[in-house]
Formats: structure tokens, C-alpha cells, sequence
């Protein structure tokens, strides 16, 4: 749930972008990161192993303005995809406002996909999440590669309620922006309802 600090006037939303080992979790926050105005954005953490793999997360936070008054700030944080660090994929969950699945889209990374979903929707349902009223976007990544299934395959198993797909090629920007556009809607008409 976001985090209302009335005497700043700031809501502060948590977005996760959660997927297996290798998917693009990183690639897609670095390129946000690259391509923001530093006045938008903060400055990128990233915690990672000596070959550059997320080890525990990566977090930027950007402005998006106002909402009733209130600064509007999304803190954006990646998992590491290795389920050796499940703990740590689980908490991280804590707290979510917002998240993108991101589904890597080579044949062989299918079960994976598959399996990254499975522990998503079970670490909601563990710190009392509805899955269903989270808002939530499945990004494509890696469409640019020869060996990517075609989005129908990737859709019958794993968009799960309908939520919005959206193909990607996170190292080249290509819907990089459009996954957190769509993340970051669905994230403030919640706010507003409530």
C-alpha cells in the first residue's frame, strides 16, 4: 500500500517488476533511469554479484507530479530472478502498490516464466494481496529474438485476468516506457479510488 506523508504532501507507491533469472527486470529500470530528466528521477541503487546479476534489488524512485494536492513519487524495485533468493523476491513484495511480471520471451525460458508467476501469486497471497485488484502489466521481452514464442503462446499461459501485454526489447527501450506508463496508471486510478 502506498506510503502518505501528509506533511510533505507526498504519496510515495511502490511498483515491483518481478520475473525469473535474466529476464530484464534491471535492463528495463537502467533504461528508465538513462532516459529520465535528473529532475524526474533519482539516482539508480542497484545491489549485484561481480557478474552483474541482481542480488538483492534495484530501486529508483521518479516524480510524477500531483494528485489532489499530494506529490505523486513511484519507487521502482526489481527482484533478483535466481530462486535461490526466494526470501528475498518475497519481501520485497511487501508493501507493493503496482506489478509488472517480466516475461522473457525465448521457448526455453517458458517453464521459468511459468514458474515466476506460480511464486508471484503465492507471495501475494501471503502478505494478503488480491492478485486480481493488483494492478498488474505482463511485458514481452526479448520479441527481438529469433528464438521468441509468438505472443499468443506467451499470452495462453501466462496473462492470467486480462491485464494489459505488452511486447518489449528493454536493452533497445522498446516498450520500456509503455509497461511503466501502464503500471503507473492503473496505480493512481487505484489511489483515486480509494
Amino acid at each position: 500500500m502506498s506510503f502518505i506523508n501528509h506533511i510533505a504532501r507526498e504519496m510515495n507507491c511502490k511498483i515491483v517488476y518481478y520475473g525469473a533469472a535474466l529476464g530484464g527486470k534491471t535492463t528495463n529500470l537502467q533504461w528508465i533511469c538513462d532516459q529520465t530528466p535528473v529532475r524526474a528521477g533519482g539516482k539508480m541503487l542497484s545491489l549485484t554479484t561481480e557478474t552483474d546479476r541482481t542480488l538483492f534489488f534495484d530501486f529508483l524512485p521518479l516524480e510524477l507530479g500531483e494528485v489532489r494536492g499530494f506529490k505523486v513519487r513511484l519507487h521502482l524495485y526489481t527482484v533478483p530472478g535466481q530462486l535461490s533468493y526466494e526470501p528475498s523476491r518475497r519481501l520485497m513484495l511487501r508493501g507493493v502498490d503496482g506489478v509488472v511480471l517480466v516475461a522473457d520471451s525465448q521457448a526455453d525460458r517458458l517453464e521459468a516464466n511459468i514458474e515466476a508467476l506460480k511464486h508471484l501469486q503465492a507471495h501475494l497471497k501471503e502478505h494478503g494481496y488480491s492478485f486480481q485488484r493488483l494492478p498488474y502489466v505482463l511485458q514481452l521481452n526479448k520479441r527481438d529474438l529469433s528464438t521468441a514464442l509468438p505472443v499468443a503462446t506467451m499470452k495462453e499461459h501466462l496473462q492470467k485476468k486480462g491485464e494489459p501485454v505488452i511486447e518489449a526489447v528493454a536493452r533497445e527501450g522498446i516498450g520500456v516506457f509503455e509497461t511503466l506508463r501502464e503500471v503507473g496508471h492503473q496505480v493512481l486510478q487505484k489511489l483515486k479510488n480509494e
